[in-house]
């Protein structure tokens, strides 16, 4: 049995108390980060919806934990992320929006510098195996460098990142609570944005209520949902609402833009104008619409395709109806479409706190 040794006179005991209490604290506070305990690390917990496909995020290779995911979402919202510290990824990515940046055709980035694309949301990431509009991108852990180092975005670069993270206080307590020491690396730095966006699940819409059976589709509605299955549902299919394809939908080509899809990535001509299919969800909240985000209301996103596709030599087969570009739809069954369209909206989402700025 260990003895221990007790000074017998007062200030000697006095002393020992004083260093111990130091002890105490010095411990107690190791774990903490301006005053509040960190707890300690453990898996974030990321529930997939029962009626969605299965994740496909690599778990293995980043893991999701707590601590990474707060250290994430501190990054998303931090504007050292690009060259004069004024823009970061929430600048763009909005979350009243679904993440996405309303009300700009195209994403506008550091200095005002104009992209060329419009600003796709961040939602249901971890079941998504690409996450571009020319599927340049299919590793989430990797897509975040991009708008850092894009001059139109962020300007920034890696190890100027690490370096301004490295200068401010804050950051090495949050890197060792989520990767277990202070060394502040790009690599990490991506990984823990990944870790923020995947767990961006948006599930809780009328039409997932539906699913479950707390809810059920007014008239207009059920309507609009026979009317999606039979004209839109090939593309933006499943729980998704996309297929992940690439698909040439007849949009006109825009010189000033010379963005011509798909093609930037495999040099094919047969996929000049080719974009992915985007998801459906949250589409009331994402205007505007298409890759250039030139159609501002979903009206005017079907008015286009019963009246304004073009017939390039590449367009999909699935928007041709008897030789003739397009799909079919009266004016009530576009607003029949609509109000299905709007069941997909998630209210509980876009106000989510776990995803907000504090």
């Amino acid at each position: 049995m260990t003895k221990i040794f007790i000074p017998k006179s007062k200030e000697s005991r006095l002393t020992l108390f004083g260093f111990l209490l130091l002890g105490l604290l010095l411990v107690s506070c190791r774990n903490e980060f301006e005053g509040v305990p960190i707890p300690p690390d453990r898996p974030y917990d990321l529930e997939k919806p029962a009626h969605f496909p299965e994740i496909v995020f690599d778990l293995n290779g980043n893991p999701v934990t707590v601590n990474g995911v707060a250290l994430g979402k501190k990054l998303f919202y931090e504007g050292k992320l690009s060259r004069n510290n004024t823009i970061s990824c929430g600048f763009c990515h909005i979350q009243e929006y679904a993440f996405t940046h309303h009300g700009h055709a195209i994403s506008h980035g550091i200095d005002d510098r104009l992209g060329l694309r419009n600003t796709p949301p961040i939602q249901n990431m971890a079941f998504l195996k690409n996450y571009t509009w020319d599927g340049v991108s299919h590793n989430l852990d990797e897509r975040s460098l991009v708008p850092i180092t894009t001059s139109f975005e962020m300007d920034s670069s890696i190890p100027e990142v690490v370096r301004k993270l490295n200068a401010d206080p804050q950051y090495k307590p949050l890197f060792k609570a989520a990767f277990g020491d202070e060394n502040i690396t790009g690599e990490r730095i991506l990984k823990a944005l990944s870790q923020f966006m995947v767990t961006m699940v948006s599930a809780e819409s009328k039409y997932d209520q539906v699913k479950k059976g707390t809810a059920t589709f007014s008239s207009e509605e059920t309507q609009g949902y026979a009317l999606f299955q039979n004209k839109c549902a090939s593309c933006h299919s499943g729980e998704l609402f996309t297929d992940e394809s690439f698909r040439n939908t007849g949009l006109y080509h825009n010189p000033q833009l010379d963005d011509r899809g798909r093609y930037r990535v495999t040099l094919d001509a047969n996929d000049h104008m080719k974009f992915r299919v985007p998801s459906l969800r949250n589409i009331e909240y994402t205007a505007p619409y298409m890759h250039d985000g030139r159609f501002y209301s979903l009206e005017a996103v079907l008015n286009f395709y019963s009246d304004g596709v073009e017939n390039h030599s590449n367009l999909d087969p699935l928007l041709q109806t008897n030789g003739r570009p397009g799909i079919p739809m009266s004016s009530q069954d576009k607003q029949y479409l609509i109000a299905f369209l709007k069941t997909l909206s998630d209210p509980s989402f876009i106000t989510n706190p776990k995803f907000a700025e504090q």
